[in-house]
C-alpha cells in the first residue's frame, strides 16, 4: 500500500503478507489443541508458534517509518491523524461487531465497554486489537527514537539495554514476564528499535545471502528448541516463568530486522503477477488480521469435522494455507469498503523543504 508520502515498497508488502499468514496459521491450528502438538520439523515452528508473526509486523513497522522519515521533519499532529485514519475505522467496526456478539450471547457488555476505553493504555482491545495499542505507544515514542538514532546511532543500544533491564527487574518482582513481553510496549520496544536500526545498517547486509541464510537457520532452530521447551503455552505454567521472555523480543527483533533489511536491499523486486498478488495480500493484511478472528476457528472446525481430521499438525498447516486464500477476498472487500475511503483524507505530514517550524518535530 502506498503511504501518504507517495512512496511504495513492494518488498515490504511481501513481508506483511508473510506475517499475516503466520498469525492466521497460529490461530487455525488451535483446533484439536494443535498449539500443544509436539514441534514439527524445525522451520515449521515459526508457524506452530505463529504468535511470532506479530513480532514480524512490529519490526517491519519500525523499519518502514525509519525508512520514510529518515532525515526529515514531520508535523507530528498530522502524522498521528494519518495513523488514526489508517487504523481506527476498521478497528471501530470490529469493536462494534464484537460488542453486538457479546450482547446477544448474554455477556457483560459494560465490562467490555470499560475494556475498550482502557484499550488506549492496556492490551484489552478485541481481535488482536491489543497490537494496535502497542503500535500507538510506538508512535508516541517514534520522534524520540528517530532523533536519538540520527544524533548517535549507538543510543539505540542503550534503549535496548534499558528495556532488557526493566524486564529483568519486573520478572524478579512478578515471577514471570511473558504477558508484558508479548502484549505491551515494555516488550515490543525492542522490535521497533531493531526495525529502526535495520534501516540504518541495512546496506551492510545487502547481497549477503549466506549470512541471511545463516540467520534464518539459527532463528528457526531457536524457535524449534523454544517450542520443544514449552513454547507459548506448554511451559510448566501459563504465563511462563521462564527467563526467555526477558530476551524473546530482542531475539525476534534482531532476526527479523536482519532478514527484512536483507530482503529489501538485496533484490530488484519484480512487479510481475505473482509478486503483485503477494503484495496485495500485504495491502489487505490489516483487514485480514483483524477480521480473521471472526471465522478462522469456524474454518478449522469445519475442516476438522467435515473434510479431514486435523490431529496431524502437518495437515493442519496445509489446510490453514488453503483457508487463508479464502481470507483474501474478504480482506479486499474490507480494504475497499472500510479502509480505503478514509485514506483520501490523509495529509502530507513531512515538512518540505526542511525549515524551522514550531509545529514540526525534527526526526533527523
Amino acid at each position: 500500500m502506498k503511504s501518504s508520502t507517495g512512496k511504495y515498497f513492494i518488498a515490504l508488502d511481501h513481508i506483511r503478507a508473510l506475517a499475516v499468514f503466520i498469525v492466521f496459521t497460529w490461530h487455525f491450528i488451535h483446533v484439536n489443541d494443535g498449539q500443544y502438538a509436539p514441534p514439527p520439523i524445525f522451520p515449521l515452528s515459526l508457524l506452530t508458534e505463529g504468535h511470532t508473526g506479530v513480532s514480524l509486523f512490529m519490526v517491519l513497522s519500525g523499519y518502514l517509518f525509519a525508512k520514510l522519515l529518515d532525515g526529515k521533519k514531520i508535523i507530528y499532529t498530522q502524522f498521528i491523524w494519518n495513523r488514526f485514519l489508517r487504523l481506527a475505522p476498521l478497528l471501530t467496526i470490529v469493536k462494534f461487531i464484537v460488542g453486538i456478539q457479546m450482547h446477544f450471547s448474554g455477556d457483560d457488555v459494560s465490562a467490555y465497554i470499560r475494556n475498550i476505553i482502557l484499550g488506549i493504555i492496556l492490551p484489552s482491545l478485541p481481535n488482536g486489537g491489543w497490537s494496535i495499542t502497542v503500535e500507538f505507544h510506538f508512535y508516541l515514542f517514534l520522534p524520540i527514537l528517530l532523533f536519538l538514532a540520527a544524533k548517535w546511532k549507538k543510543s539505540l543500544l542503550f534503549v535496548l539495554a534499558f528495556a532488557i533491564i526493566v524486564r529483568t527487574l519486573l520478572h524478579q518482582e512478578l515471577g514471570q514476564i511473558q504477558v508484558l513481553s508479548y502484549l505491551t510496549f515494555i516488550g515490543r520496544i525492542d522490535q521497533f528499535v531493531f526495525g529502526i536500526a535495520a534501516h540504518q545498517f541495512g546496506k551492510t547486509v545487502e547481497g549477503k545471502h549466506l549470512q541471511a541464510a545463516g540467520v534464518l537457520f539459527l532463528f528457526t532452530c531457536f524457535y524449534w528448541y523454544f517450542e520443544l521447551q514449552g513454547g507459548f503455552f506448554k511451559s510448566s505454567s501459563f504465563p511462563s516463568p521462564s527467563m526467555i521472555w526477558v530476551f524473546m523480543p530482542a531475539i525476534e527483533g534482531l532476526a527479523y530486522a536482519t532478514l527484512i533489511a536483507w530482503y529489501d536491499h538485496s533484490f530488484t523486486h519484480s512487479t510481475g503477477r505473482v509478486s503483485r498478488f503477494i503484495a496485495l495480500i500485504g495491502t489487505y493484511s490489516y483487514s485480514i488480521y483483524l477480521l480473521h478472528f471472526f471465522i478462522v476457528f469456524k474454518m478449522a472446525n469445519f475442516v476438522n469435522d467435515h473434510i479431514f481430521e486435523l490431529s496431524n499438525i502437518y495437515w493442519a498447516i496445509f489446510f490453514s494455507a488453503i483457508c487463508f486464500l479464502l481470507m483474501i477476498p474478504i480482506g479486499y472487500l474490507s480494504y475497499q469498503l472500510v479502509e480505503s475511503p478514509f485514506l483520501r483524507f490523509r495529509t502530507n505530514y513531512i515538512v518540505l523543504p526542511v525549515s524551522a517550524s514550531n509545529s514540526a518535530i525534527d526526526v533527523g
